[in-house]
């Protein structure tokens, strides 16, 4: 079986994307399949596992590494795209917008976001994608703008005194507001400038060095793990900059070569070592097997840097 057959030998949640990202199917094919990702496989599993009370894992979070709780589980169902359309998807997230709450968080509701940063990323790309936007991503919004630290990323210890950016915290408001800028018909110009800043933060560093010695950040920015949770990643990053498309910055190239150097014989790429905490169910393939998320997204974001940057190649829009 090649690379392709294997990919395609799998739940909806990757043969869709492969179909779009790799294949260049006809949108409506494309979004045949990916409407099966709420009724079957992963995608119908996640949706059933939600109580009535509109949680996941009983919690909003998620305590000690726990991840099965509703954040992370809405994150799962976007990473996998299910269908924000889809009945028991709209559904499911009404009764999140309805009855869950922040409880160390005066009680704030789900899609108002708390405190850190990277959670607030994350809501905010959660709300843009499930149709969410309101007055509490105004505020997220507001925050984030006004928490960019001086060089160019955030980070959720800022309150605690913190005065450098993280890459973590930084890719998970990145995303977010990204999300938010798509989603809204005429979004603030400060937002455009904070991304910029933000993706800035992260080229200087190659995505993953200091910016003062070069040496590597922290050795698991170079792990790719499926799914990603708040952690950072070289991989992460670039299908981040993949998403938000144009020609690739020449300082990805270092960042390149570590996707490159991670492919097997075989042409597909392994599994990273998961990251700590309980699941519902495994996602991907154990630590050092073939891994179908991460053969995707590299080869995705592969497809991006050497298209782009050809001769021939045309730089999209972000």
């Amino acid at each position: 079986m090649d690379v392709t057959e294997w990919l395609l030998d799998a739940d909806p949640s990757i043969r869709w994307q492969v179909m779009r990202d790799l294949l260049d199917e006809p949108a409506d094919r494309v979004a045949a399949e990916r409407a099966r990702v709420a009724r079957e496989g992963w995608g119908r599993a996640l949706v059933d596992l939600q109580d009535d009370r509109g949680y996941w894992g009983g919690d909003e979070y998620g305590e000690d590494g726990d991840r099965r709780g509703t954040h992370w589980t809405l994150f799962n169902l976007l990473r996998l795209g299910a269908s924000p359309d889809d009945p028991a998807v709209r559904a499911a997230i009404e009764r999140v917008r309805d009855g869950v709450v922040w409880k160390y968080h005066d009680g704030l509701p789900y899609f108002h976001g708390e405190v850190e940063e990277c959670v607030n990323g994350g809501v905010l790309a959660l709300a843009a994608y499930f149709g969410e936007l309101g007055v509490g991503s105004d505020r997220i919004v507001a925050r984030l703008l006004e928490e960019q630290l001086d060089d160019g990323g955030w980070n959720c210890d800022r309150a605690e005194g913190s005065v450098r950016s993280s890459f973590d915290s930084t890719i998970c408001v990145l995303e977010g507001l990204l999300a938010y800028q798509r989603a809204v018909a005429d979004p603030p110009p400060a937002i455009a400038e904070a991304r910029r800043r933000g993706e800035e933060y992260l080229l200087e560093r190659s995505l993953f060095r200091r910016r003062s010695t070069g040496e590597v950040v922290k050795e698991r920015y170079l792990n790719f793990a499926f799914p990603p949770y708040w952690t950072y990643d070289v991989l992460r990053a670039l299908d981040y900059l993949r998403d938000v498309g144009g020609r690739p910055d020449p300082r990805l190239g270092e960042a390149l070569d570590v996707v490159r150097s991670q492919r097997r014989d075989d042409g597909r790429w392994p599994a990273g070592r998961p990251w700590r905490g309980e699941v519902f169910f495994a996602l991907d393939a154990p630590q050092g097997e073939p891994s179908r998320w991460n053969t995707l997204r590299a080869l995705r974001v592969l497809r991006w840097a050497e298209a782009e940057a050809s001769p021939s190649g045309s730089a999209s829009t972000g």
